[in-house]
């Protein structure tokens, strides 16, 4: 895994600085893996994983590094994916993302896709220096979906 290599690299020299944060953008689907999609669950998993490792071997250095867990989102390769639904069905999109929540993710507790910027806010929140003692951490921010 390159990617686990790249973050050990960069954390090392942050923990140098006494300062830094590693974010992994994993999600619900790695502590809630949907059976049509187990491949995509599986990697979502594995963050979670190395994101705990790594918090753990930076211990003490002042780099914090967490796992944010998006749930359903209105990104926009799933807004396409949705309008096409709804083009071919011959619904409104919003239509399409009720019927998604309802069948795929009855356990939501908003009854709608996250929006990027809701997303973003918790990323933001977690580079902060606010943020100080929030570590090795899987921070939701799906809804309640899981």
């Amino acid at each position: 895994m390159s990617g686990v290599r790249l973050a050990r690299h960069y954390a090392q020299g942050m923990a140098q600085r006494d300062w830094g944060r590693v974010q992994f953008i994993s999600s619900e689907s790695g502590v809630q893996i949907p059976a049509e999609m187990v491949h995509y669950g599986t990697t979502k998993t594995a963050q979670l994983a190395v994101s705990r490792g790594l918090a753990e071997s930076l211990a003490g250095t002042g780099v914090t590094v967490n796992a944010i867990l998006p749930g359903p989102t209105r990104s926009e390769g799933v807004g396409d994916f949705f309008g096409k639904i709804a083009a071919e069905q011959g619904v409104p999109l919003e239509q399409v993302e009720r019927d998604f929540i309802a069948t795929h993710r009855p356990s939501s507790l908003i009854k709608r896709l996250a929006t990027v910027e809701e997303v973003a806010n918790l990323v933001v929140y977690l580079a902060s220096e606010q943020a100080s003692a929030t570590t090795g951490a899987a921070v939701r921010v799906d809804g309640g979906v899981v």
